[in-house]
């Protein structure tokens, strides 16, 4: 119960203007936000832009936290969706699948597969294909999320997710001989 209330006094301080507490928010989630970022934008200064982008508006939109979820799952929402917003920006393809898509084991059971490979791996990887890849094996999303977050169908989340570990596949099988 104390964590609960650290947090809930942590967020209701910066929620009054409290620089200090703000910094505290923001040393508490960057590290962890900015390399959800970097996973899904590739490059290094996107991630810096979109992390610090997100902040202001996580500290301009606080006084819409309801306390529904944890501070840090609220936090990784806004950032998740402002790196959505920056791939729609250049242009994200998602390729609509209308074929029956072939169930492919999970990445997760190939056991020569360690998770640093598949990351290399997944910055390789197309906009589209990398956020969605990036959303459910990495952050977790189920395909009802990912769908709901990117505009577009579970099916058409299904089929990116699916072709994305044959790309991941394919990569690693040519870089590494596997």
């Amino acid at each position: 119960m104390e964590k609960l209330d650290y947090q809930r006094d942590l967020i209701e301080l910066c929620k009054a203007g409290d620089r200090d507490a703000q910094f505290r928010l923001y040393r508490k989630y960057s590290d962890a936000m900015y390399n959800i970022c970097l996973r899904m934008l590739k490059h290094e200064m996107d991630a810096e832009d979109v992390l610090q982008m997100s902040f202001v508006k996580i500290f301009k939109s606080l006084n819409q936290y309801e306390y529904k979820s944890t501070p840090g799952a609220w936090i990784k929402r806004i950032i998740v969706n402002n790196c959505i917003d920056h791939l729609k920006k250049r242009k994200m393809y998602f390729e609509e699948i209308t074929d029956r898509i072939e169930i492919v084991e999970d990445i997760n059971e190939e056991p020569d597969y360690n998770v640093d490979i598949v990351k290399e791996a997944v910055k390789e990887l197309a906009d589209g294909y990398r956020a969605v890849f990036t959303m459910y094996a990495f952050e977790g999303y189920d395909h009802n999320e990912i769908a709901e977050i990117l505009g577009t169908s579970q099916a058409n989340s299904k089929s990116q997710y699916s072709r994305a570990k044959q790309h991941v596949k394919r990569i690693i099988a040519e870089k590494y001989n596997r």
